[in-house]
């Protein structure tokens, strides 16, 4: 069943559900009429079978009306299969489209959560969320008809149970609200069983997606053994898990097989005095009554995992960034830049700042808050004259093209990563950028230029290659400010200078801005000005800027 709080997930269900509704409506239709169905067919074909047996042993089988039982058997019989086939394409039909909306919306949730919790979600466990978890709510809006399905199995089988009498109705009925009541509390059982099956299997994700990744370094290494053995761990637990849910659903199993067998007897011996006929449609009904309520009793079983995929999606939802209750849009004619830990520097729209100090003293951490990605205090930065605390994380990142040190490439074509920066560029525009970036040349040597596969986090490219394709990304973006972590490291002199260089035209070219994070003093001689963080220039073994000499003319290919 759809979650009925006030969830994220519950909401977006909701919604799902409106647009879908005319296939869960038809797929209630089709569990009622199913229920009904069954539930006379059984006690029809009982009623008839034993009938015709009284009939042939008292002689009177010439006046018994064969044909009249035989059709109603026959209709009842193509009903239920026609209705049994709609129930399950409707309500799958319903759940697929409904889960196809909450799937882009579970992902968006994912992109725009703080780096904090979306790097302590790993690949694997994102994998078990938007796979696993989702499939568990999928099954639960395809079981959302079991509710019709218990009201066909109660008026039918207390229609027919009433023929033979009200205290057979009072019987079967008793016997189907106790059945339901002792499910709900047998389903308690289950929470614990549940919520360990989705965690291991999170966790099996997980280590395979992080030894995966890893299958080069443990073949060098020699630990594919290692590796293996704690893969073999993980799925050992899991199916330790399952077999305890399986174990703790399989009363359900039982109960029902024991309330099947109490409303057929009850119903029976209730029905007797009216007659064999009479009591075998009786027992018959009433056993199907049962059947008819399964879907529910298993539904129930199910809820204890739906609540836990619930809560582990709402937590998924609730990343989201949120947005300022009155954004203040910063100027856009003067998009300075203001740090309260650089000694409260202000620096001009365009210019070329080099941010130096030693490793781990907060520089990629400042560029993180400058982007939104990271919490940012009120008063240590500020945007064109407004604080960063008072413009929306989305409107800030439109003002910066960003190259990280440890920059991702998805897994498609060449094409595919430039044109996250601009979905927009023609193929001039995307040559521009790699010749920026000096990669031009090495793109145009792949089989497919910029339709070139790259594979997994750009697998087939060099690390240089791999950086300087994320320069190029970020150099297509049309932003005021370029900021860029360590842009040339790892690369030869000849290619840093190249790279340097042909940035500079770029730049003299564009007018935009330029934050960049570097040791390099190459990188420092391109820049106008540098910005230390962290102590003090001599205490990392850097000579101050002021004693560099002037910004040398880069002599390159531009």
């Amino acid at each position: 069943m759809i979650p009925r709080s006030a969830s994220p997930l519950a909401t977006l269900l909701r919604a799902a559900a409106r647009a879908r509704r005319r296939d869960l409506n038809r797929a209630a239709a089709c569990a009622l009429a199913l229920s009904v169905a069954t539930v006379l067919l059984l006690g029809l074909s009982g009623w008839f079978l034993t009938a015709a047996a009284l009939a042939a042993m008292t002689g009177a089988a010439h006046l018994f009306n064969y044909m009249l039982p035989a059709v109603g058997i026959r209709l009842l019989a193509i009903v239920r299969t026609g209705a049994r086939y709609g129930e399950r394409l409707n309500a799958h039909d319903a759940a697929l489209g409904m889960l196809a909306r909450i799937r882009p919306a579970l992902f968006g949730a994912i992109a725009a959560a703080p780096p904090g919790r979306a790097r302590a979600l790993s690949t694997g466990e994102a994998s078990a969320r938007l796979v696993q978890d989702v499939a568990v709510i999928e099954a639960s809006v395809v079981r959302r008809s079991a509710i019709w399905s218990l009201l066909g199995a109660i008026l039918s089988s207390g229609a027919l149970a009433l023929v033979a009498g009200t205290a057979t109705l009072f019987a079967v009925l008793t016997v189907l609200a106790a059945t339901i009541a002792a499910a709900a509390l047998m389903a308690r059982r289950l929470g614990k069983p549940a919520a360990a099956v989705l965690l291991a299997n999170g966790a099996l994700k997980d280590r395979i997606a992080r030894y995966g990744a890893a299958a080069a370094e443990l073949r060098c290494y020699g630990m594919e053994d290692r590796a293996t053995a704690e893969v073999a761990i993980c799925s050992e637990t899991l199916s330790a898990a399952q077999l305890a849910r399986v174990d703790a659903s399989s009363w359900l199993d039982v109960l029902l097989a024991i309330a099947t067998a109490l409303a057929a007897s009850a119903a029976f011996v209730l029905a007797a005095p009216a007659g064999a006929a009479a009591a075998a449609l009786a027992a018959l009904a009433a056993a199907m009554g049962v059947d008819g309520i399964a879907p529910l009793i298993r539904d129930l079983g199910e809820r204890a995992g739906v609540t836990t995929a619930t809560a582990r999606l709402d937590r998924l939802l609730r990343q989201s960034e949120t947005r300022c209750a009155r954004p203040r849009p910063p100027d856009p004619l003067a998009l300075e830049l203001w740090f309260a830990d650089l000694g409260n520097a202000t620096f001009d729209p365009g210019e070329r700042i080099a941010l130096v100090g030693p490793s781990g003293c907060g520089k990629t951490s400042l560029v993180e808050t400058l982007l939104g990605l990271r919490p940012a205090a009120r008063d240590r930065v500020c945007i064109g004259g407004v604080d960063i605390t008072d413009i929306p994380a989305s409107q800030a990142r439109e003002l910066f093209a960003f190259a990280p040190q440890d920059a991702h490439l998805i897994a498609g074509t060449v094409r595919d990563n430039l044109l996250l920066a601009d979905p927009d560029a023609s193929d001039a525009a995307l040559w521009h950028a790699l010749h920026d970036a000096a990669l031009d040349i090495c793109v145009a040597g792949l089989t497919d230029g910029l339709d070139a596969w790259i594979g997994e986090n750009g697998a087939r490219l060099s690390g240089g290659e791999k950086r300087r394709l994320s320069l190029a990304r970020a150099l297509l973006s049309a932003a005021p400010w370029l900021v860029l972590d360590e842009p040339t490291e790892g690369l030869d002199p000849q290619t840093e200078h190249a790279v340097l260089a042909r940035i500079e035209a770029r730049l003299d070219r564009t007018g935009q801005g330029v934050l960049v994070i570097t040791h390099s003093p190459s990188v420092r001689r391109f820049c106008d000005s540098t910005a230390y963080m962290g102590g003090t220039a001599a205490a990392d073994g850097l000579v101050p800027w002021p004693d560099l000499p002037q910004r040398a003319q880069l002599v390159g290919e531009t």
